[in-house]
């Protein structure tokens, strides 16, 4: 098969390893955005004098739902008006937002401040994946992807650290100044050195009706439908812990001064399953390597709540253990199956990769919000939830394939 033409010579973008930095920086600021608050939780909790000590959930999922308002519209924006004007506004409405969360006087405040910030950061992750789309095709795409995805992974890796050392200098305002002077530093970056991707030439006409159209071709194809949907639900196992992670390490588990280390070796999983997902998806293929980690997943969830029904609570060596497996497992599902719902979105990738990244942040997000306001001093209902999300999306998977694994169904 031929690889895909690309609209940007590749001789126009800045050096490899400076671009694939780039890229990585602008997708892991959502990452970034979410995973460096952990610390700063109970700290706001106390400023804001939240009565339910699970409401401070709400800043991690206020932030996700505006992320996955803002990627219905991202896409089809700047396959209008092209890459770059969308990507510099969304980091400028970021860092605007950042600093109304650092002045924000009241809860309310502060939680429409995230949303702000989550609505624009939905602007350079679509336009990351679609500006490596506009410049490389077929497997060099794939390729470049990867270089990015274990770049990008290090960023929940390394964020609870920095979120408690700006914790240790001062309080939580700091982390929001953080964030403003790195979208900044971002948005110069891609000013100065990013060409624009997408020509004039190649740009879609923006109207309702055409994006309605799109949006409703990617809903209505089944192989898009259902594994957007079964990745936004196994998705949701993950947002459920990343909103209670701190509360079940600090509050469970009582190890509140290991929590970013604890948290970064269960993250650094996920880069594991990215190296071995590179090495073994062109051999196997897509559906084996995905529908196995999903069985495998599955088996380890269930596993975990055994565990912990039977003990009371599992040790948290074993707790650690069994929840960086399914990482694992999380990370060798997620890409291949937001490959497989793409792939017969070719015509409509861009408008496509906003339905898939929409769909199952909300989906996400309304889980893991869920999930985590059940979070009642146990580890149970994290578990509950990640048995729940596990077999609520093999079931999807297996309705969409028409009962089989492993293959298509055709």
């Amino acid at each position: 098969m031929p690889e895909a033409a690309t609209a940007t010579p590749t001789r126009l973008l800045p050096h490899f390893a400076e671009f694939v930095t780039l890229m990585a920086a602008l997708m892991g600021l959502t990452a970034l955005s979410i995973d460096v608050m952990l610390p700063a939780l109970p700290q706001m909790r106390e400023e804001f004098a939240l009565l339910d000590a699970n409401r401070q959930q709400l800043v991690i999922t206020s932030y996700l739902f505006g992320f996955a308002l803002g990627q219905f519209f991202h896409g089809p924006l700047s396959d209008r008006l092209g890459r770059k004007p969308v990507l510099l506004a969304g980091l400028a409405v970021y860092a605007l937002a950042s600093v109304a969360c650092f002045v924000a006087a009241r809860f309310e405040g502060l939680l429409f401040a995230r949303a702000l910030q989550g609505l624009a950061a939905a602007a350079p992750r679509i336009v990351a994946v679609a500006v490596v789309r506009d410049a490389f095709g077929g497997r060099r795409m794939a390729e470049v992807m990867s270089f990015v995805m274990m770049v990008f992974i290090l960023v929940p890796v390394v964020a609870p650290t920095i979120g408690t050392a700006f914790l240790a200098f001062g309080s939580w305002h700091l982390i929001f100044a953080f964030l403003g002077a790195f979208a900044i530093a971002v948005l110069a970056w891609s000013a100065l050195r990013l060409p624009e991707t997408h020509p004039a030439a190649l740009r879609e006409p923006l109207s309702l009706g055409w994006v309605a159209r799109a949006f409703r071709e990617a809903a209505t194809t089944p192989q898009t439908g259902g594994y957007t949907l079964a990745a936004g639900v196994i998705l949701g196992a993950l947002m459920a812990y990343i909103t209670s992670a701190q509360q079940v390490f600090v509050e469970a588990y009582d190890s509140g001064r290991w929590f970013p280390i604890l948290f970064g070796c269960v993250a650094a999983t996920l880069a594991l399953a990215a190296f071995v997902n590179s090495h073994f998806v062109m051999r196997l293929g897509m559906r084996r390597v995905s529908h196995a980690a999903t069985l495998a997943f599955c088996a380890v969830a269930i596993l975990h709540l055994g565990l912990d029904l039977a003990t009371g609570r599992p040790p948290l060596a074993v707790f650690v253990g069994l929840l960086a497996a399914m990482l694992f497992c999380f990370g060798l599902i997620m890409p291949n199956f937001n490959a497989i719902a793409m792939e017969p979105m070719g015509r409509i990738a861009g408008t496509a990769s906003s339905f898939f990244g929409a769909v199952t942040t909300f989906l996400s997000a309304g889980l893991g919000l869920w999930i985590g306001l059940r979070y009642d001093g146990s580890v149970t209902p994290l578990l509950a939830g990640f048995v729940f999300c596990g077999v609520g999306s093999l079931a999807i998977v297996l309705v969409t394939e028409k009962g089989r694994l492993f293959r298509a169904s055709h």
